[in-house]
């Protein structure tokens, strides 16, 4: 067998994951959130209720070309392969920090850089979330390469002690990228400050390629403020009820580290753990600032899920911890640490095999199961032929719109039978009230009822509809599996909630 370098091997294991990325990605419809920043690109607007507009705006000139899911995945996929080169570049750079100001013994102590870049690669490869990510199109996937981006024009400032007029504007316009991307980029742009924070002396605050970068930055997030300031600031307010959560409770923080772990790997924590145990007693200010990327955003999301978090929103601060990960993982992988290293390689074996098992039951339809709601793959199939037929349904009975009764099942809907309008029947305000408005009072509509989030119809003498009388059915069915049922019921005279 010929023998190939670390980077070598690390550029065949991101090519062979993107292979495995690109062929799931054509056969599985949109997730719920995937055709809901699909419709930000079909609605273009220069920022929109619950998100900054990036995520719509990248891509907006994909969808004019195609309606194909496995194509529009490319960029989520391309944006999977950018991090992980610069998970590996930022490898380097750590590890060139190490050497510059480290004891001579640490720095003969070091692996050799390659191979640590590739130990890093391999903990994001191993890791189970990240592959969904490279899959669908989340803000989470655009922020997580800005991160990495941020993360390595920090590590150039401690190699340097300055940046150049270039640099500075790289860093503004990755910043204001971030603030494009996600709110919670803010906790990036916290961790970077903290670096520019840990050094004794503070040149940058009299340097004018720092306020090119804070006017690049803050020029580039204009649409937001813009957007914003035009809706009665009610993208903001959202997010701080979301990010609020509902009451507090000590067992979901405990809960959130349990299940970071599970979906991130152990093999990253374990990493991570080596490299503090093994270089903890050098540069502690340098290397401590450097954690910010990871433990600033981590900690302040520990801090939220008492009230309630999503999984996946710590994504970039995992990959921001790679490099780290790599570091420790690699100074324990030669042999003459036999019981570490098997137990490392097992670790990995078994974290890819799990991941390889998750793409073979999401192709397969989730496991058999009677009651539909306990199978989650269930909500991956079905809604495009559901959104074709319901558009037909429509345009036979002289209907005008759609209707669901929960946001969650307006985005399929309104992707998949565009450009039929979609009315969510709630009290809530999201982006579809924005999009479409509201149902008007006498109107008819074809309400979509899927089984695995059932409603009963809104009839009666004062508010919802006068009548709805289901004239369609739709199964979905998949190898063999009764997966879920599509009812479709033409519905008249909508008197209110």
């Amino acid at each position: 067998m010929r023998h190939h370098s670390p980077s070598t091997w690390a550029a065949i294991c991101v090519f062979i994951a993107a292979v495995v990325h690109f062929a799931l990605g054509f056969s599985i419809e949109f997730s719920v959130d995937e055709a809901h920043y699909v419709l930000y690109a079909y609605h273009l607007a220069w920022s929109y209720f619950d998100h900054p507009p990036l995520v719509g705006w990248i891509q907006w000139p994909l969808i004019h070309l195609t309606s194909s899911e496995g194509l529009i995945r490319i960029i989520p996929e391309l944006l999977w392969v950018l991090s992980s080169y610069l998970v590996y570049q930022v490898t380097l750079e750590i590890h060139h920090l190490l050497q510059q100001r480290n004891s001579d013994y640490l720095t003969q102590a070091l692996p050799l850089p390659q191979t640590c870049g590739l130990m890093a690669v391999l903990t994001i490869i191993a890791s189970p979330l990240p592959h969904v990510l490279a899959i669908g199109l989340l803000p989470d996937t655009i922020l997580t390469p800005i991160s990495l981006g941020l993360m390595m024009m920090a590590l150039r400032w401690l190699r340097k002690d300055r940046l150049n007029q270039a640099e500075w504007a790289l860093l503004g316009i990755l910043l204001g990228l971030a603030g494009l991307s996600k709110y919670t980029a803010a906790f990036t742009a916290l961790a970077l400050l903290f670096v520019f924070l840990s050094t004794p002396k503070k040149p940058w605050i009299n340097s004018s390629g720092f306020w090119l970068a804070a006017s690049i930055a803050l020029l580039l997030i204009c649409p937001v403020l813009y957007w914003n300031a035009t809706h009665d600031w009610i993208s903001f307010r959202y997010q701080l009820a979301h990010g609020g959560g509902s009451a507090w409770v000590w067992r979901r923080v405990a809960a959130f580290i349990g299940i970071q772990i599970a979906c991130f790997g152990p093999a990253l924590t374990l990493g991570a753990m080596l490299f503090i145990k093994q270089y903890c007693h050098s540069k502690k200010l340098v290397l401590g600032a450097l954690f910010g990327f990871f433990l600033i955003p981590f900690m302040i999301f520990a801090a939220l899920s008492g009230g309630g978090s999503l999984p996946h929103w710590t994504t970039p601060a995992w990959f921001c911890l790679a490099p780290f990960a790599g570091i420790g993982l690699a100074n324990a992988w030669p042999m003459r640490h036999r019981i570490l290293s098997r137990a490392i390689r097992a670790l990995l074996v078994i974290q890819v095999l799990l991941c390889l098992l998750g793409f073979a039951f999401v192709l397969a339809g989730g496991i058999p199961s009677i009651a539909v709601k306990s199978n989650p793959i269930a909500d991956l199939y079905g809604w495009k032929i559901a959104g074709e037929k319901a558009a037909q349904i429509a345009q036979t009975n002289h209907v005008e719109s759609i209707a669901v009764q929960n946001w969650t099942l307006a985005s399929r809907a309104a992707w998949y039978a565009r450009p039929l309008p979609v009315f969510v029947l709630d009290q809530r305000q999201d982006q579809f009230d924005i999009w479409f408005g509201q149902l008007s009072p006498g109107a008819s509509t074809l309400l979509i009822n899927w089984s695995g989030m059932s409603f009963n119809a809104p009839i009666g003498t004062k508010s919802g509809f006068e009548q709805c009388k289901i004239i369609d059915t739709l199964e979905i069915v998949r190898f063999g599996q009764f997966l879920s049922r599509f009812d479709f019921s033409l519905c008249s005279n909508w008197q209110g909630q």
